[in-house]
């Protein structure tokens, strides 16, 4: 994908199946016949969904310094805060604009969490002109999904109801409709021309649904509507290389959107998303040769934790899984996806082929566990990890930070001040700290006492994505 970009985009997408979505395959539709058919029109469906999408409106206040440099480090070493005009600040505000659909009547609001990001202030408009002022509920940037809750719903609300997305097949009709580059909202005519995308680089459970509707900056957050009238997806990102529609867009399907919606019923903080304690790999052509396969299929297992859930189920290294509850799986992130689809405390059929042999194994889902403490905290010693929020590693704290976990303890990297000492030197989330001037790091503790000692000359390693990285810095 070298020189090509994803763009992140606001936008709404609605999505229309020419029949009735069923289980039954593609001779369930048709294509139109005669002229008359041709004529038919999309306005009803148009109609009903559009007034359920609304307008999302994210304000920011951020501080900034009269000038960049009294931000500098290596500015303050020489005039520190007597230099005229040190630590005078001035606030801005940033805002962005995207799209949301309500999916209950009680005013919860489902959109990308790259929409609100980290906005002071969340205002939404409907179609009839209201405006409402809205508290963010619940979001997560791994999924890059966000729940809003308007605060005080005044009159009757507008609602989409959530379909089964597994339902789609590739060449299904489908509407966006949004609010692309703020001229008011939008509606465009396509087909869903992928599904199962996984290798999109643009969250850490891959699993879109891809159209060729017209879609533009403007729009993330938007829906998915089938001919029932029904929610599919809620889309996220445009595949573009000048920052339009290019014909291919992204959308996360309504089977996860439920998974995070009925967290955000329930009052949770965050969104519960299973574990099982296997590390699994793609099977290439290559391995493929070597298991006697036919051709490339399922995952393979390359560890187990031990007292993990798939420990418990009598998943094996070595063991190549096809398929999860009788759905077949190419990729690990589609098979994370099936395991979050189908959600924390409930019962996942894993079909496993082991040495020729076709076996099932039931394997309990269970959230990610916290089994050391995580004494998060964020660095503020001058060194190079000044500016790092960091925690002790465990299951949960991996899965948080998205990376595996095999076992390993230590401390890892979960956010960067992108204004930061760790931000200048390219440290990034999910870098696992190994040694600082020879010494193991082996808890956050530890660490703060090796940076507090604050030596001449800097020596550290991590590792990152497997891939073990030494640096020195005076």
């Amino acid at each position: 994908m070298l020189g090509r970009r994803f763009f992140a985009c606001a936008f709404t997408l609605l999505a229309l199946i020419v029949t009735p979505l069923s289980m039954a395959g593609a001779q369930d539709r048709v294509v139109p016949e005669s002229s008359g058919q041709v004529k038919l029109s999309f306005a009803p469906i148009a109609h009903s969904a559009g007034p359920a999408v609304v307008n999302v409106y994210s304000t920011k206040t951020i501080k900034v310094s009269a000038s960049p440099l009294m931000d500098d480090p290596f500015f303050q070493q020489f005039f520190g805060n007597n230099f005229p005009g040190m630590g005078q600040q001035r606030e801005r505000h940033q805002q962005s604009l995207g799209s949301g659909v309500i999916v209950d009547p009680s005013g919860l609001i489902v959109t990308n969490n790259h929409v609100i990001a980290d906005g002071d202030e969340v205002k939404v408009a409907l179609a009839d002109k209201r405006e409402f002022e809205c508290d963010v509920v619940l979001k997560d940037d791994q999924l890059d999904l966000a729940v809003l809750k308007i605060r005080v719903p005044k009159g009757e609300l507008p609602t989409l109801e959530l379909a089964n997305s597994d339902e789609l097949q590739v060449g299904d009709l489908v509407l966006a409709i949004g609010n692309p580059f703020g001229v008011g909202q939008t509606v465009t005519q396509g087909i869903v021309s992928a599904l199962a995308r996984s290798q999109v680089g643009i969250s850490d459970y891959q699993f879109f649904i891809q159209t060729d509707a017209a879609i533009n900056p403007g729009n993330s957050g938007g829906a998915l509507v089938d001919m029932n009238g029904k929610l599919v997806g809620i889309n996220t990102a445009i595949f573009t290389r000048g920052g339009g529609s290019n014909g291919i867009g992204f959308a996360i399907p309504s089977n996860m959107v439920k998974v995070f919606v009925d967290s955000a019923k329930r009052g949770g903080s965050t969104v519960e998303l299973p574990w099982i304690g296997a590390e699994l790999q793609p099977v290439t052509a290559e391995i493929a040769e070597s298991l006697g396969l036919d051709r490339p299929s399922g995952v393979l297992v390359t560890s187990v934790v031990a007292d993990s859930p798939a420990a418990a189920a009598g998943l094996d290294v070595g063991d190549l899984v096809t398929a999860v509850d009788g759905i077949e799986v190419s990729d690990p992130r589609v098979f994370n996806y099936r395991l979050a689809t189908k959600g924390v405390g409930n019962t996942a059929k894993l079909t496993v082929n082991r040495s020729g042999s076709t076996i099932d194994l039931d394997v309990l889902l269970k959230p990610a566990p916290e089994t050391t403490p995580r004494d998060q905290v964020t660095i503020s010693a001058r060194s190079p990890f000044q500016g790092a929020t960091v925690a002790n590693l465990s299951p949960a704290v991996a899965s948080e930070a998205g990376i595996s976990y095999r076992g390993q303890t230590g401390v890892v990297i979960l956010s960067v001040d992108p204004r930061s000492a760790a931000a200048r030197i390219g440290l990034s989330r999910g870098d696992i700290i190994l040694t600082v001037n020879g010494s193991e790091v082996t808890g956050t503790a530890m660490l703060n006492d090796l940076l507090n000692a604050d030596p001449l000359f800097w020596r550290v390693s991590i590792d990152r994505d497997g891939r073990i990285l030494r640096m020195a810095f005076r």
